[in-house]
């Protein structure tokens, strides 16, 4: 039985990928949605990125717009393309063409004998349109783990992760319809860094890919140490090591609820830990045995920068 991985297709969801591949696991396929950039350019990355790695995965093309609500980007940061580097770049290439994601995932999950498991690592807009159109196919989700919200701060705004801000409302409607929903949030992320010297580090494994892969994660880095920080949060291939290897996780049952509302809370992540004041809805990733999540992670990027 393989897995299924929604994606709007940066240097990070990249690396997730790279992540999940190297475990073992097979990728059945990978749906597309906006987030870091708007579709079309989420369809040239991920054209760009199945030449480059030799991805033969059946892509299929999702939303281009969240259920409600302007469409947030997140070019102010990553740049026009989504993948900021220090060098080598992703090719140019036209967008990556497949049939609607709508489709896909409803062939997927008719298909199954036993639950599915879907890696989400972008604005939930995918998800929640399928379970609202076809709420029969809720059961045939095993699990969703799901790189959004921040239960104490967020990155796009004070209050909002991105991924939840793009799309607060898919998440509520995911959450509605009971899905069973493992959150990796901001705050889980941020407990596995990674240094500019980590990715520098991945030059010397004389790969075909190892210098774009260096120059794209270095970019990556940089976001953070452009800003002062020593670190970066490896978000996406957090959500993948923990989607792997869900046994060096500490998962808590919490009440998660999405605030849709006001122009500075929209998007914010509402957390319940104490079963006496919430249904509890979700299970939210709160630690892990660090170290070995980490080594997951680079390990297939240096697998991937040998090659």
């Amino acid at each position: 039985m393989g897995i299924w991985i929604d994606t709007d297709m940066g240097f990070d969801d990249i690396a997730a990928i790279l992540t999940v591949a190297r475990s073992g696991l097979e990728i059945d396929g990978i749906s597309l949605v906006f987030g870091n950039t708007p579709m079309e350019q989420v369809r040239r990355n991920t054209a760009a990125a199945c030449s480059v790695f030799g991805w033969r995965y059946p892509v299929s093309i999702g939303r281009d717009r969240p259920v409600l609500g302007p469409m947030e980007t997140a070019q102010a940061i990553l740049g026009n393309t989504g993948i900021p580097t220090l060098g080598l770049a992703l090719p140019v290439m036209d967008p990556v063409q497949g049939e609607r994601a709508f489709d896909a995932l409803v062939r997927w999950l008719e298909a199954g004998d036993t639950p599915r498991r879907i890696l989400a690592l972008g604005p939930l807009s995918n998800i929640a349109a399928l379970v609202l159109a076809r709420p029969d196919l809720v059961a045939k989700i095993g699990d969703l783990t799901w790189m959004g919200g921040g239960a104490t701060r967020g990155n796009h705004t004070a209050s909002a992760e991105f991924n939840a801000l793009a799309d607060p409302e898919a998440v509520a409607i995911v959450l509605a319809q009971g899905v069973s929903l493992n959150v990796i949030d901001l705050d889980f992320c941020r407990q596995i860094l990674s240094l500019p010297e980590e990715a520098d580090h991945l030059r010397g494994f004389g790969g075909r890919n190892a210098p774009l892969l260096a120059d794209l994660f270095g970019g990556f880095i940089a976001i953070a140490t452009s800003r002062g920080r020593k670190a970066m949060a490896l978000y996406d291939p957090a959500a993948a090591a923990a989607f792997v290897h869900p046994d060096l996780v500490t998962w808590q049952p919490v009440g998660l609820q999405m605030e849709l509302a006001g122009t500075v809370t929209r998007g914010r992540t509402v957390v319940e830990h104490r079963a006496s004041h919430a249904t509890f809805n979700a299970r939210l990733a709160i630690d892990s045995d660090r170290d070995r999540l980490k080594s997951v992670i680079l390990d297939a990027l240096a697998f991937e920068a040998s090659r």
